[in-house]
């Protein structure tokens, strides 16, 4: 085990080892004594030192992480605490020394402030599937069938459609589709899958047909409460049908507002209780007349 230059623990011990008959006594090692005693002696003086906190809020913390996937050692690691600290929190050692009673209040700071996490937790942990159905039905209303996007996962559409039906999924493939969604849905303007043939056409509009009668919501209906698996879409997600425009520039303004909520032209269209050719009548029309500087044409 090697510990840095300008620390309390390389000054008792030493940058190598455990248990060395001298620790280092070069300058940064002994400022950082000297720092630690001029504050622990201001504690005191204000009645403030409070050197251990009992081990078992911290223990608990820790098994919880586990039970999330995220082993001991990950946790260390982004604390930032010695894993020896936490072998023996947990574990006890060496020999039949009990697990920790107390630790430092730091120590105890820096293990809670690790939070259960899909991108701290190891490849083959198993985590609840409910967002990652979520997303891969998100996509589906913007017409991405399973096969094409298990073709951009570099998985079997068999092995891709099994997963997503689990109860639950590993976190690699979770955070696969978590990533994917994120790019196929950054771009307001271009989420839908290719449409360039007449195969794919029919292929994308069989998709959202189906995710239309299931009663799947778009990805942007959830908004972060996706992987909560007690969240409900949001009820205003889809505007009523029945609302009418005053005039083409009113729609063409509403439908770049939900632009800017990452919501393409068919999201646009269904939200705004019109038709996609409207929707796009509207749009070109009133780009045509701002170009042409015609407020009047636009109307």
């Amino acid at each position: 085990m090697s510990r840095e230059h300008g620390t309390k623990a390389c000054y008792v011990y030493g940058p190598e080892g455990r248990d060395t008959s001298r620790g280092c006594r070069c300058g940064a090692c002994s400022q950082a004594n000297r720092d630690e005693k001029n504050q622990r002696s201001r504690l005191i003086a204000y009645g403030r030192w409070q050197p251990y906190v009992p081990a078992g809020p911290a223990r608990e913390h820790l098994k919880m992480l586990m039970r999330n996937g995220i082993g001991w050692k990950r946790a260390a690691e982004v604390a930032g605490v010695p894993n020896g600290t936490v072998s023996h929190l947990l574990y006890g050692g060496p020999k039949d020394r009990p697990p920790s009673r107390r630790i430092r209040p730091e120590t105890e700071k820096a293990i809670l402030s690790v939070r259960p996490s899909l991108d701290l937790m190891a490849d083959l942990a198993w985590t609840d599937a409910t967002g990652t159905r979520r997303r891969v039905r998100g996509l589906a209303v913007l017409g991405w069938s399973q096969p094409v996007l298990a073709a951009r996962l570099g998985m079997k559409p068999e092995n891709f459609t099994a997963a997503v039906r689990r109860r639950r999924v590993s976190a690699v493939f979770a955070r696969a589709v978590r990533d994917l969604a994120r790019e196929l849905t950054r771009d307001p303007l271009h989420q839908a899958p290719p449409e360039t043939t007449p195969r794919e056409k029919r292929a994308a509009a069989c998709v959202r047909g189906y995710a239309a009668r299931a009663g799947w919501v778009p990805l942007v209906a959830w908004g972060d409460d996706i992987d909560n698996p007690q969240a409900k879409p949001a009820e205003d997600w889809k505007r009523a049908p029945e609302r009418k425009y005053r005039n083409r520039a009113d729609l063409a303004a509403e439908a770049r507002e939900l632009f800017s909520y990452r919501l393409d032209r068919n999201q646009a269209a269904e939200r705004l209780g019109v038709t996609r050719d409207v929707l796009d009548a509207a749009l070109s029309k009133t780009a045509r007349a701002a170009a042409a500087g015609d407020e009047e044409a636009a109307a």
